[in-house]
């Protein structure tokens, strides 16, 4: 069931960029609860900058299950800014290597806001991820792009 997420099992750290400015990314992703769930935390640290001058850190808890009635992956995220998203798998390239999840569902927001997030895989220990948001009746603008490299 999670030949397509497999490659993200571990612990990961990088670097990011995008409207909040630069930061210093954690991510660690693991099986949880009989390997039914993934476990996604997150953690973005943003130092005082031009961008964001008194700076943040930004966490979010992640599951991801298969919805077996619907056939497809579904991963809700839980923002520390109370945001609560649940994407849907929207496409897995022929390669295997892009995974794009797109909102079905924003909570606490105005109604109509769009989210997608994209994951590349660059190389056996690295990969990419872009955010991606769209206020209502909007194309998709890049929010902020990371890149991971695997620590464990």
């Amino acid at each position: 069931m999670w030949t397509s997420f497999e490659f993200f099992i571990g612990s990961w750290k990088g670097t990011g960029a995008g409207k909040p400015g630069n930061s210093e990314v954690e991510r660690t992703y693991r099986l949880i609860l009989n390997e039914k769930f993934m476990e996604v935390i997150n953690k973005s640290t943003y130092a005082p900058q031009e961008k964001n001058p008194k700076g943040e850190v930004h966490e979010d808890l992640g599951l991801i299950s298969f919805d077996s009635a619907r056939k497809v992956f579904v991963y809700r995220q839980f923002h520390v800014e109370g945001f609560v998203n649940q994407y849907t798998l929207e496409s897995t390239a022929d390669d295997g290597k892009t995974l794009t999840f797109a909102t079905e569902s924003i909570e606490n927001i105005p109604p109509g806001w769009r989210a997608r997030e994209t994951y590349r895989i660059l190389s056996p220990d690295a990969f990419s991820e872009t955010f991606e948001l769209a206020a209502p009746g909007k194309e998709f603008e890049v929010y902020s792009k990371s890149n991971f490299k695997r620590v464990s």
